[in-house]
């Protein structure tokens, strides 16, 4: 056998061997073996019962956890929504307390305000105080005056009386001697019988009728001269732009066309004795125009609001603007500058107008449903009339004692300014009247309403004098105003589509239509000296026709 096949059983045999030792091993160890299963196996059963309620209680702790993630979640986010809402209150609470700062530093300066106004106040009492004392004062001064003043007159009317009976006597004198002139008696002898015999039947009655008449109007003439003089107290000789009327004519052309103000011209009014026109607009400017070239004099400012209305006293000295910002301005001409702010209204001021009796004196009417009559010497308020609609125009009566206002509810209404009481109100139109003016004597009111219609009224029976309408005629807005011509023979009144008509007051009927404005006219006024008439429109054009 080779060398290999012997290697190759010499290992068959070792491994046959091997496997015997091995059974032998394996026999000798099976009962330790068993032994040592059967404990292994029992744990084994318990540890998978174990194992088994160890997961059991992982799920549960699972579920625990996912509850407890949930419930994490829940209150992280109501964390964040009371973060939120804490921030919130520190931020309001942060503007509270700044608001407080601020009421406070308000409180401390309305205090010092307060503290102000009572010293402001107690100042005012005690200078009113002393205004009571000066007026008691005054007062007995002014009976003082009167009495002397009556005494003077009846001296002086004795006096006339003295002089009348002189000339009387001397009339007889010359009527004796002339009748025996007549007679072919001679002058010594009439003389002599006027003395120791009296006089002719004739003569007596002749005599007597010229005495009658002297002393008729001296009486008429000193009382007339007495009234015309006493004017609130003072003895007034005379008062500019008074007396000067030219007679009007019928304007057909327009001479100037001004650009006035910007946003529209509501108020025009020329000067006493003058041609020149003053204008206010939505601008809040007034102005002054000469209308013979058509060029601006002088531009007042200072108002604060729309002029609505404008006014003038009698010497030309003191212009007045009714404005929407509540209040009336009052400028001196000759300077330019405003001399009075008069405050009192609380809504908007649509009419002024100046006393034709005393130029300190000046009417108002605001959309307050108040008149107020005011002092323009001390810059304030002496009377508050409560009107029972709102006014739109308002007129002094030429003895300037009663104010004529017309309303809001179409009514005319009459006020005495003494007392504040109504005196009589007639219903002038269906709607707004927006207009009034007065006659030159004073005897006719002219009345202009939304109604389109144009009324003239007797002034002491309110009753309707003429109507005055036409066709085209419509009235642009509450303040529209209207005019009578210098004479009383023409009244001129703007229409909303541009055009002015004029109306004889004789005939009723219109004379002139005059066209040239391209908006709605609001306002006319005619010069006293006759012409010329000007007009006004809502986009600041204001024309003078001749």
């Amino acid at each position: 056998m080779s060398q290999d096949e012997v290697a190759v059983d010499a290992i068959k045999h070792a491994l046959k061997a091997l496997r015997k030792r091995h059974l032998l091993e394996e026999g000798a160890h099976a009962p330790a073996i068993v032994a040592l299963s059967k404990p292994i196996i029992s744990q084994g059963s318990e540890w998978k019962d174990k194992a088994e309620n160890l997961e059991v209680e992982l799920q549960q702790c699972y579920k625990a956890q996912a509850r407890l993630s949930e419930q994490l979640v829940v209150e992280v986010a109501e964390c964040r929504a009371s973060k939120a809402l804490v921030q919130e209150k520190e931020a309001i609470i942060n503007d509270l307390q700044h608001d407080l700062t601020k009421a406070r530093d308000e409180c401390l300066q309305l205090k010092v305000i307060v503290e102000e106004k009572t010293k402001a106040l107690e100042l005012v009492m005690s200078e009113t105080q002393e205004l009571k004392a000066q007026l008691q004062q005054m007062t007995g001064k002014v009976k003082n005056v009167e009495a002397e003043n009556k005494m003077l007159v009846d001296r002086w009317m004795l006096q006339k009386m003295q002089e009348a009976e002189h000339l009387n006597e001397v009339f007889y004198a010359i009527v004796i001697v002339g009748s025996n002139v007549f007679k072919g008696k001679s002058v010594t002898r009439g003389v002599f019988m006027f003395v120791r015999q009296g006089v002719s039947l004739e003569a007596l009655k002749l005599a007597n009728a010229f005495y009658q008449d002297i002393r008729d109007q001296l009486k008429a003439s000193g009382i007339a001269q007495l009234a015309r003089q006493q004017v609130d107290g003072v003895v007034r000789r005379s008062e500019e732009g008074a007396q000067y009327f030219g007679e009007s004519t019928v304007p057909t052309t327009c001479k100037h066309k001004i650009r006035a103000h910007e946003g529209g011209c509501a108020a025009i009014l020329f000067e006493y004795n003058s041609g020149n026109l003053i204008s206010g607009g939505h601008d809040r400017t007034v102005k002054m125009w000469d209308t013979n070239t058509g060029s601006l004099i002088r531009t007042l400012h200072g108002c604060v609001g729309s002029v609505l209305d404008l006014n003038i006293t009698h010497d030309n000295r003191s212009v007045i603007a009714a404005s929407s910002s509540n209040n009336l301005c009052v400028w001196d001409v000759n300077s330019g500058r405003i001399r009075h702010t008069l405050t009192g209204h609380i809504d908007k001021v649509c009419a002024v107008d100046v006393s034709k009796i005393s130029g300190r004196h000046v009417a108002s009417a605001a959309y307050d449903r108040t008149i107020k009559v005011w002092d323009l010497q001390k810059g304030y308020c002496t009377e508050t009339i409560i009107c029972h609609s709102n006014c739109n125009a308002l007129r002094f009566s030429m003895d300037g004692q009663t104010i004529c206002s017309g309303h809001v509810d179409g009514n005319l209404r009459l006020w005495d300014i003494q007392t504040g009481k109504l005196l009589s109100e007639v219903a002038a139109h269906s709607l707004a009247i927006t207009s009034i003016s007065l006659s030159r004597n004073g005897s006719i009111v002219l009345t202009s309403g939304r109604d389109n219609m144009h009324n003239l009224f007797d002034m002491q029976s309110l009753e309707v004098c003429g109507t005055l309408r036409a066709n085209g005629n419509r009235v642009a807005s509450n303040w529209s105003r209207s005019c009578i011509s210098a004479d009383d023979s023409y009244v001129a009144a703007g229409s909303a589509d541009g055009s002015v008509h004029i109306w004889s007051i004789l005939k009723a009927e219109i004379v002139s239509t005059l066209k040239e404005h391209t908006a709605p006219v609001l306002s006319c006024s005619w010069s006293g000296l006759g012409k010329p008439l000007a007009s006004s429109d809502k986009s600041g054009i204001v024309c003078t026709w001749t």
